[in-house]
């Protein structure tokens, strides 16, 4: 039986897999509260999954507390409007505080079912519990980072050790969409995230 997790369980733990504060950068490295982001990244031998910076943030819980900093990648040429098409992307998070591996899968299956129809959810639910029992426990600098590529799925990484390759751009748009969907976590972080506003 699932357990419900309270208002401010939830708004925590949503915190540490996506509410992300971004600002557009144009530097060669990106650093942001002493994290440093390359630039570009090869995200396979692929020339078409080079990846560049797109928009970086910090998160801040309860205002004063620092969460982690985040980038998102994608190819040159694709604005963030087709951010969930099936092209390459990254979405990397370097923490500043402890999280339980579980936190992660508890918060992204409640936002997931917000996001989703029922019939979507079963479609997708195996390969979503293959993905959340990949979660492993962070310390404070430690960086996660999904990463889609259409020739491979979504792969998640922990310190750039490989957890876990799912397949499929549904799985890809669904998952991705918790931070750049219709109903993501915060409408007005997504439009940053996106180059919307």
């Amino acid at each position: 039986m699932h357990s419900r997790l309270s208002s401010s369980k939830l708004g925590l733990v949503a915190l540490s897999i996506g509410l992300i504060l971004v600002v557009s950068t144009s530097a060669r490295s990106a650093e942001l509260e002493g994290v440093v982001f390359p630039d570009e990244i090869r995200a396979s031998k692929d020339p078409s999954h080079l990846l560049r910076v797109h928009g970086m943030g910090l998160l801040r819980y309860r205002v004063v507390f620092r969460g982690y900093v985040a980038a998102l990648y994608l190819p040159d040429g694709v604005p963030g409007e087709r951010a969930l098409e099936d092209v390459p992307r990254r979405l990397e998070l370097s923490y500043f505080w402890s999280i339980a591996g579980s936190d992660f899968a508890k918060a992204a299956n409640q936002l997931l079912a917000r996001e989703l129809t029922a019939t979507q959810l079963a479609s997708l639910r195996p390969r979503i519990d293959d993905l959340h029992r990949s979660y492993r426990d962070v310390r404070p600098d430690d960086r996660y980072s999904l990463t889609y590529l259409p020739s491979v799925g979504t792969e998640l990484r922990l310190n750039d050790e490989l957890l876990t390759t799912i397949p499929g751009n549904d799985f890809a748009e669904a998952y991705f969409g918790i931070w750049l969907g219709d109903q993501p976590l915060d409408a007005g972080l997504r439009d940053e995230l996106l180059g919307r506003s």
